[in-house]
């Protein structure tokens, strides 16, 4: 699926909902969505992260462009969810479609397999928004 990349304001806003509702509300710190270029397309955040999401972008679209040169050395077509967990908090980086990544930091509160759940639902909202 190809989206464009040219958000209108509704669509944005939209997407800030779909965010807060189904992520930041359970309990996740901060997640923002990217090009593949690292270039932020929204991030919000609970009000408490006091992270550097446009280094974090950059860095996070570097991170998949490498797993994705190893995955396919491997014979894979690509490695579509990344985790890295850390001893207080953890990242997590889902792809959507060709074009976007979805980054979600959380800490210990959170469980992974429900946050994979929840992000797996948020990405079938987001597909349908920007159809």
């Amino acid at each position: 699926m190809e989206f464009s990349l040219d958000f209108n304001e509704e669509q944005i806003e939209k997407l800030e909902s779909i965010l807060e509702e189904q992520l930041i509300k359970l309990g996740v710190e901060n997640v923002t969505l990217i090009d593949l270029s690292g270039n932020v397309i929204v991030t919000i955040d609970n009000g408490s992260s006091t992270k550097d999401v446009y280094s974090l972008a950059a860095l996070a679209a570097g991170n998949y462009a490498a797993v994705s040169a190893m995955a396919k050395i491997i014979g894979e077509q690509e490695f579509s969810l990344l985790f890295h967990k850390g001893e207080n908090e953890s990242i997590h980086f889902s792809k959507i479609t060709d074009d976007f990544l979805l980054i979600t930091i959380f800490g210990k509160k959170v469980s992974l397999g429900f946050l994979r759940l929840k992000v797996a639902e948020v990405i079938k909202e987001i597909e349908e928004l920007f159809k």
